[in-house]
């Protein structure tokens, strides 16, 4: 039986201030995003543009499945979007991936129950380069991380989603089998990795099948027929560069005033846009350079290569798959796709939108409401017994580092009378000591200074003392040492949160695809915290 408790967000180390401030729907960032990401109006959704029936035709396309097509018939009636998305990360990605796509569920769902039908859609961030942060995956095991890694690499920073994976795939899905086990999760794993299919095939097939009872879409724009409908936005980007670049370096400046931050920057040159090397297939950030008496309407740069933004246009015209979105404009060319009623988003997304937004109200002339993912944190059923035998809280374990939670374990486990005499000392040596400080502070600010600082000695020697009896305990019980590795593994790996470091895949295949719908049906609540799910 699942249970969950939700805590404030807070408990999760590293959020910025920024994201923080939006979950708790302060007034602040209220400017930054649209009205409606705060409620429920984002259930009426924008109007359908009039591309809606090829996009809708291309999606069917790449989902062919019986269970898409309840979702698809939504579409083609005028049902509305929401959208989220990932790298294709090897064999699922981190388990965020999976919190993301049940967070949009959890969002259509609630809007089709209100009256006013909305399909999930999961956006493949196909056309990132950047192929060291996806071709690993971590699954846990009793004693240690197991850290499977694609070692093929391709020959230039080419986008990651068409990648073809070779015969290397066979014994990294082996050594899964080895790790996960049988479970229908596993034969679905096996199934899209193959050798001949993509990065962006083999992670669509597998989610679609670990949410096919949810009726997940998922969605690869990477194609000619995708960008030349998104093309608007493109050519925007390409012909109103320096409009669109001013109004990033204002509305980072008002973020930095307002003691905000800006989590994608934009230097003198940078632009929106990347250019697909027509040989090498590389993804080339596209530079802006400034105008000159040769060319007062300035040029762009793409590696060693130069060009107007005429020659761009023709690009643009001719081959659309070619020009490619940044960071900053992806949620611009997705939402002008899809014409998409609400965005869900992880913490560096929501920050991505607080800078987008001048990008929608240029470009689009309307901002899309945006929501926080679902965050939380699986505890298995062993790792929850170790939990209440040593009285942890979740928000205790993400408070310590491995090594702090085996001396605080150690502590707890100092017998009573051990404890009481700790206690009582160090109690002792604060009663004495405060009236001692104040009455030499009076005698002389310099003396109270000194005296201060030898008072820390003392201090710092009654925590050593602490530590000492601890670590005997340690000594005496090893496996307290054991039991904190374990929980600081499993829950908190290397101080990173577990949603960012655990592969999905291995708790779909642990727990079944029935996983899939309980995180969907936790996602409508704690929407602003961060939740412990007790498996």
């Amino acid at each position: 039986m699942t249970s969950a408790d939700c805590h404030p967000i807070t408990v999760a180390p590293g959020l910025t201030r920024l994201f923080l401030d939006y979950s708790a729907g302060e007034e602040a960032v209220r400017s930054y995003y649209a009205a409606a990401s705060f409620d429920t109006g984002w259930q009426t959704r924008p109007q359908v543009p009039a591309h809606w029936p090829e996009l809708v035709a291309e999606l069917a396309a790449q989902n062919s499945t019986a269970a898409a097509r309840a979702a698809l018939d939504a579409m083609q009636s005028g049902g509305g979007v929401v959208v989220t998305g990932q790298q294709v990360g090897l064999f699922g990605g981190p388990l965020l991936t999976l919190f993301k796509a049940a967070t949009a569920l959890a969002r259509a769902r609630e809007a089709t129950q209100a009256g006013r039908p909305h399909v999930a859609i999961f956006w493949l961030a196909s056309e990132d380069h950047d192929f060291a942060e996806i071709n690993h995956v971590v699954f846990p095991g009793r004693r240690a991380l197991h850290k499977l890694v694609y070692a093929a690499t391709p020959n230039a920073a080419v986008p990651v989603g068409p990648v073809l994976l070779d015969d290397s795939i066979v014994p990294l899905v082996e050594q899964a089998w080895e790790l996960l086990g049988y479970s229908d999760a596993m034969e679905a794993l096996e199934a899209a990795y193959k050798p001949g299919r993509s990065f962006a095939q083999a992670f669509a097939e597998f989610y679609s099948k670990v949410f096919a009872a949810q009726g997940l879409l998922v969605l690869d724009a990477g194609s000619r027929a995708f960008h030349r409908m998104g093309a608007p936005v493109l050519r925007a980007a390409l012909e109103r560069a320096d409009e669109l670049h001013a109004a990033l370096l204002e509305r980072n400046r008002e973020l930095e005033i307002a003691g905000y931050h800006a989590q994608v920057a934009v230097g003198p040159q940078s632009s929106l846009l990347f250019l697909i090397d027509e040989k090498s297939g590389a993804r080339l950030a596209l530079k802006r350079m400034p105008p000159s008496a040769a060319e007062p309407n300035g040029t762009w740069q793409a590696g060693r290569q130069s060009y107007s933004t005429a020659d761009l246009v023709a690009i643009l015209e001719a081959e659309p798959e070619r020009i490619s979105p940044s960071a900053l404009l992806r949620p611009v060319f997705q939402d002008l796709l899809l014409s998409t009623s609400l965005t869900i988003g992880g913490p560096a997304e929501v920050a991505y939108f607080a800078q987008s937004a001048v990008l929608f109200e240029r470009i689009l002339g309307r901002l899309t409401p945006a929501q926080p993912r679902f965050f939380g944190t699986l505890v298995e059923p062993a790792i929850g017994e170790l939990l209440r035998k040593h009285e942890l809280t979740l928000e205790r374990v993400l408070a310590e580092s491995q090594d702090s939670l085996t001396q605080l374990l150690a502590a707890r486990a100092m017998p009573v009378e051990g404890k009481r005499k700790m206690a009582a000392a160090g109690n002792a040596l604060d009663e004495e000591l405060t009236p001692l400080l104040e009455w030499m502070q009076m005698l002389d600010a310099g003396l109270g200074r000194s005296a201060e600082t030898a008072a820390s000695k003392m201090r710092y020697q009654m925590n050593r003392l602490r530590r000492l009896a601890a670590n005997f305990q340690l000594q005496q019980e090893a496996s307290l040492a054991r039991h904190a590795e374990a929980v600081s593994q499993a829950l908190y790996p290397a101080g990173v949160l577990q949603e960012r470091v655990h592969g999905a895949a291995f708790y779909v295949a642990r727990y079944g695809l029935e996983l899939a719908e309980r995180v969907t049906a936790q996602a409508d609540d704690c929407r602003t915290g961060h939740t412990a799910l007790w498996l």
